[in-house]
């Protein structure tokens, strides 16, 4: 454990830059391991996350380089051409790794084990394993379909027509992955839409992939066997990353800060169209477009925030930046009501009550539902902090968010354990004393 009290600061100023995104370094890797040639990337988020992908795509087949502080090359298999790995392939604490590989390997003719670390091993896999068992993979899995798990993999597989029973881009696109290889059209239904990193980004390698609205639902069809063209890829900043420094330069009184080249994906950006809504002001300057994702400079100043009942239809469009709205809505005027977020209860950990348990004792006024919490703000004041540590749960999202509400308290707030950050944001701390005056 390496815990760490957070306390109070003076304004967050001056100029910062997040590292780039998780779920596009992610695929940035996998689909570069699957084209024949070399495709080129800058901006790749190195979190243990990401570098877990990489040592996974590197065992069966693919040359993954590092050339530099983000920069990578990667020499690819081709579609088809994973190799059977030698030994187990472990996905640290990474569930989109875990998912989105599976769906990689289900249509090759290879077996493969999956192991994770404690967290990620009580994460449900079962929603992956239904649709990809129906085009013929097969499976050996814990108890509750967790890891570690075996997957037989199957060529030719068959192609199906799935539909989402609940909204999830890594589901998508463990079926489109495993499609990839697969003769004939694979299609995915998803009733609400989710992050499209995997439809944009296939049609940039040059997959054959179209997307069409039937009955008010969004319909993805792919058409395998793909060849892939390798391609040179910009990744931007993360807005899950970048999250957490919105909220704290809203809510810390004097911030005026600018998070520079953040991605703005319409399927990612639910947070800060909500933080708007609350009052918050975030002004997007020299918006623009990099290899194919909206861009931007975001503007954050501290702002009096208001509490809003959060639409449930936003949820898929912001699912993992719950935890710091949270802090948000504890630190605003009034009451603020989430639901529809059950998915937050299979995340790396049950975010729904590890936040509101971390909240309530560091003095928040807190509710806790079925499908989300309900929260009573300070109207701007402190929170009183706490003399327990929060508890994250190996959660990187719950540390982060609790480092934010230290600085909006007055006797800050103590994280059990900073170390899971590194997942996905490693420079973090270090950013936000740049970013953080002292009181």
């Amino acid at each position: 454990m390496r815990p760490r009290r957070f306390s109070p600061s003076g304004p967050l100023t001056g100029t910062i830059r997040v590292p780039g995104d998780k779920s596009i370094s992610h695929r940035s890797l996998m689909f570069g391991a699957l084209a024949v040639g070399e495709t080129r990337v800058s901006g790749l988020l190195e979190g243990e996350d990401v570098l877990a992908t990489a040592a996974a795509l590197r065992a069966m087949g693919a040359t993954i380089e590092r050339t530099g502080e983000g920069e990578w090359r990667i020499q690819g298999v081709g579609v088809g051409g994973l190799l059977q790995p030698s030994g187990a392939l472990d996905m640290g604490n990474s569930g989109t790794s875990t998912r989105l590989l599976m769906g990689l390997v289900a249509s090759h003719p290879i077996s493969a084990t999956f192991v994770g670390d404690a967290s990620l091993s009580k994460r449900p896999m079962g929603r992956v394993i239904e649709p990809l068992s129906q085009m013929g993979a097969s499976f050996e899995a814990s108890p509750g379909g967790t890891l570690p798990l075996m997957l037989r993999g199957i060529c030719p597989a068959v192609p199906i027509a799935y539909r989402l029973p609940v909204a999830s881009a890594q589901v998508k696109s463990a079926v489109l992955l495993a499609g990839l290889n697969t003769a004939g059209i694979t299609t995915v239904t998803e009733p609400v839409p989710t992050r499209d990193h995997t439809e944009r980004m296939l049609k940039g390698f040059g997959a054959d992939l179209w997307v069409d609205e039937e009955n008010g639902e969004r319909v993805i069809r792919l058409r395998g066997e793909a060849d892939l063209r390798p391609q040179t890829i910009e990744v931007p900043g993360d807005p899950s990353s970048a999250a957490f420094f919105a909220v704290a330069a809203l809510v810390v009184p004097g911030s005026d800060l600018v998070i520079e080249n953040v991605g703005l994906n319409p399927t990612r950006a639910g947070l800060f169209e909500v933080l708007r809504q609350m009052g918050g002001s975030i002004e997007e300057l020299g918006r623009r477009e990099v290899g194919g994702e909206p861009v931007a400079d975001l503007r954050v100043r501290h702002s009096a925030l208001k509490g809003v009942e959060v639409d449930p239809a936003l949820a898929p469009s912001m699912i993992d930046e719950f935890p710091v709205l949270f802090v948000a809505a504890a630190l605003a005027q009034g009451r603020t009501v989430t639901s529809g977020l059950d998915e937050l209860r299979v995340k790396e950990s049950d975010r729904i009550a590890v936040m509101a348990a971390a909240l309530a004792g560091a003095g928040a006024r807190v509710e806790e539902r079925e499908d989300g919490l309900v929260i009573e703000g300070t109207g701007g004041d402190p929170l009183p902090g706490g003399d327990s540590p929060a508890a994250t749960h190996l959660d990187h999202r719950i540390a982060m968010s609790m480092a934010v509400a230290g600085l909006v308290s007055r006797d800050g707030v103590e994280v059990d354990d900073t170390r899971p950050i590194a997942t996905s944001f490693p420079a973090f701390e270090t950013l936000l004393e740049q970013a953080a005056q002292p009181a």
